[in-house]
């Protein structure tokens, strides 16, 4: 089953022509960030609802997708640089074997915090359909925008989404 799940989101990564952004003025998917919890590297946990207040980008990636290559350091580079002011990135990794992640992992150093996701149920409960897709949630828990694969253009479109997100003012 779990294998079939990888190969169809496999696909969907292929498939996807490009980026695509859901702005505040589009009928989201999900209004708000499901309430579940992350498991580390380390087995510790992360229940999402416990970074409300922080602004939180949470991306799926898996070591067999190649976009995640590329989006993987860029994403560790938004966390380096924003983390102080406000900025959480979430890796999840989907792999199903821990080898699989592991192995990419030792080539790909990083400050962001990493979970897994081998089962698929953090990516069926933010309704994940292709590889790799990012949720940037704002301050209130709320789902703000989503991009499905990775180009320059998404690059440039999470520092804008960012700035934007982190200059609002945080709930009391």
């Amino acid at each position: 089953m779990m294998r079939a799940w990888t190969a169809a989101l496999a696909v969907a990564a292929i498939l996807t022509a490009g980026p695509r952004t859901r702005l505040d003025a589009a009928a989201p998917a999900l209004d708000r960030a499901p309430d579940i919890t992350l498991t580390a590297l380390d087995g510790s946990p992360l229940r999402l609802a416990d970074t409300r207040g922080e602004v939180v980008l949470v991306d799926f990636w898996a070591s067999w997708c190649p976009p995640c290559r590329t989006s993987f350091p860029a994403l560790d580079a938004l966390y380096r640089e924003l983390h102080g002011r406000g900025l959480d990135v979430l890796a999840v990794n989907v792999d199903e074997r821990a080898s699989d992640a592991d192995a990419f992992l030792a080539t790909h150093p990083r400050a962001m915090p990493v979970f897994r996701d081998p089962k698929g149920e953090a990516a069926a409960a933010f309704r994940l359909a292709a590889m790799p897709t990012s949720f940037l949630i704002d301050r209130t828990g709320r789902i703000r925008y989503t991009h499905t694969g990775y180009t320059a253009a998404v690059a440039d479109a999470y520092r804008q989404e960012i700035a934007a997100l982190l200059e609002e003012t945080a709930p009391r």
